[in-house]
């Protein structure tokens, strides 16, 4: 789905889950979202799981806009006591819209308080109190932290009859997200990676089709430790020793350090949680020669989240230090603020200038960072969805230097897998339904929505809206479903596989990919892919095949552990494309 359907679906107050790989936009598609409610006078909460998240889109956590903090369960009494807090009753009676970003990260419980919370508030017995719920992320993305150890009571878990406990800890998996009737908007162009093969192999891994191929494209990017080019970031699994390393770098510059000290404003409570939340510190020393990355967008300035560069000098008169970016621009950097607002006034604030230190930064704080260059060991990754979230901050196959890897680094866990191609295939049905209807009739209902909502319709400068800049870094000139329409349409004119890579100037494997793809939308009937090219579709396949069934997996690593190696990855992932469910 294109960014354009996404915010026309969104406009009519649909509640929505906006997904899709990372670089697709997704933030850009929020933006302008919040930007088209606020010309409207809507009362939006922009809300995500985590801190870092929040600071990112200039909101607050769920938890906190809520009023559920840190708790693990909610009972009668706690429910009744945020009902009865002034200020958050007049916070959520007064949201039209409910904007929760970084989605994968929150659990099912957290999501099935927090729309008992706003039921309870609100009055209302619909999902969310009536509420409009846009749910953004992706779920191949960090998964949320649970504590196996204490789950919680199911005789005390929200002690209410209406709520159900949760199978998963995946929040798509708490009953409130089906009763929500989300309609799935999942983005399919890509503005991060325009190197096509590098992109294959990230589909790969969303899709666990990653295979001989996609390894030896991912081994050709292996360094030593003594070829580490001095000036890429280096991303950790783990928080250790990279405080310690990015002042370890800084020490060893000769010269004098400048010290920028954050300022603060407002609630005490939420200036100490956007202190902790912001990736700039809040004590920033700085030297000439000091590697530095921006931690903010402003693209009138020329820098994103995630924009590399050196310190090459103070400013006489300010101070303020001046950056040399990757591609020349010199930026002299100004402190930029960090606020929590609620009905368009900031209730704190916190502002530093938008640098960090840049030899090293973990994985978790990379999220949402666009790289252009990157060093990376993912042999100590511990949990799904870290390497990926690191791979994919990378815009180039050029840009990733590689000292190691484990298996984790490609796992994908199997619940989000499964989910995922429901996900798409209910993308493609709300693209269909949306895009068909009459235009009269999709206006009709942004009209109705809005003033439904109180708010002023025809919306204020809504022409502003379509020469708005796009803020994404870089665009491929095809996005994925126009890349696999044109595999399908070739594929359908008997072409072979090697035929239509020859004709695309694409990798087999890339095409590969896309006829994995259309099948999981089906777009593709596995019967139409016995002319694959492979000795296993006349002898092995219901040998492999039987297998897979046995083990009662979709995954590749246990079949061809199993199996002894006999077949290559590519024959299982054929035999897996076939296998009837």
């Amino acid at each position: 789905m294109t960014q354009k359907t996404a915010l026309n679906i969104l406009k009519t107050g649909a509640n929505v889950f906006l997904t899709g790989e990372p670089g697709s936009g997704k933030t850009y598609v929020v933006n302008d979202y919040v930007d088209y409610l606020r010309r409207a006078g809507i009362e939006t909460a922009i809300t995500a799981s985590t801190g870092i998240a929040a600071t990112h889109i200039g909101g607050m956590t769920i938890h906190s806009w809520s009023g559920i903090g840190i708790k693990k369960k909610l009972t009668k009494y706690d429910l009744e006591k945020i009902a009865t807090s002034e200020y958050l009753v007049k916070r959520i009676r007064r949201t039209k819209v409910l904007i929760i970003d970084e989605v994968s990260m929150i659990s099912a419980d957290t999501l099935t308080m927090v729309e008992a919370v706003c039921r309870e508030v609100k009055g209302v017995s619909a999902p969310f109190g009536g509420l409009q719920v846009v749910l953004v992320g992706d779920f191949f993305q960090l998964p949320p932290i649970v504590d196996r150890q204490e789950p919680a009571p199911t005789d005390l878990f929200l002690e209410l009859e209406t709520i159900e406990q949760p199978t998963s800890h995946f929040s798509f998996s708490s009953p409130v997200w089906s009763r929500a009737g989300l309609i799935v908007c999942y983005l399919t162009e890509q503005h991060r990676q325009a190197d096509r093969q590098f992109s294959a192999v990230l589909s790969a891994i969303r899709s666990e089709t990653v295979g001989v191929l996609e390894q030896e494209i991912v081994a050709s990017r292996l360094v030593t430790p003594n070829t580490v080019p001095t000036e890429a970031t280096k991303l950790f699994s783990h928080n250790l020793n990279v405080d310690q390393i990015n002042l370890d770098k800084l020490n060893k510059i000769s010269g004098s350090v400048r010290i920028f000290t954050m300022k603060s404003e407002g609630r005490e409570a939420l200036v100490i949680t956007l202190k902790k939340s912001c990736l700039s510190p809040e004590r920033l020393e700085l030297k000439i020669g000091a590697r530095v990355m921006f931690t903010k967008n402003n693209q009138r300035l020329g820098f994103v989240n995630g924009t590399l560069g050196e310190v090459i000098g103070f400013a006489k008169l300010s101070g303020r230090p001046i950056v040399k970016t990757k591609d020349g621009r010199r930026i002299e950097v100004e402190s930029m603020a960090w606020p929590v607002e609620e009905n368009g006034r900031a209730l704190a604030q916190i502002s530093q200038l938008p640098l960090r230190l840049a030899w090293a930064i973990t994985i978790h704080k990379s999220q949402g960072m666009s790289l252009d260059e990157a060093v990376m060991d993912l042999s100590q990754v511990f949990e799904f969805g870290q390497g990926y979230v690191a791979l994919s901050r990378v815009r180039s196959l050029a840009g990733l230097h590689l000292l190691g890897w484990n298996q984790k680094a490609f796992a994908v866990h199997p619940q989000v897998l499964s989910i995922d191609r429901n996900f798409c295939q209910q993308s493609v049905v709300g693209e269909e339904t949306f895009t068909k209807m009459p235009m009269v009739d999709l206006q009709k209902m942004q009209r109705n929505f809005i003033l439904a909502s109180g708010g002023q319709w025809p919306v204020k400068n809504e022409a502003d809206e379509k020469s708005r800049p796009v803020i994404n870094h870089q665009r491929i000139k095809k996005n994925k479903i126009d890349t696999l329409d044109e595999t399908l349409a070739l594929w359908r004119q008997d072409q072979t596989l090697k035929q239509i890579a020859q004709k695309r100037k694409l990798a087999e494997s890339t095409i590969f990919s896309h006829l994995e793809r259309l099948v999981l939308q089906n777009q593709l009937k596995p019967a139409e892919l016995k002319r694959l090219p492979s000795p296993v579709l006349t002898k092995a396949l219901p040998k492999i095949q039987t297998v897979f069934k046995e083990l009662k997996t979709r995954n590749l690593l246990p079949v061809f552990e199993k199996m002894g190696g006999a077949y290559s990855y590519d024959d299982l992932r054929i035999a897996r494309l076939l296998l009837e469910d």
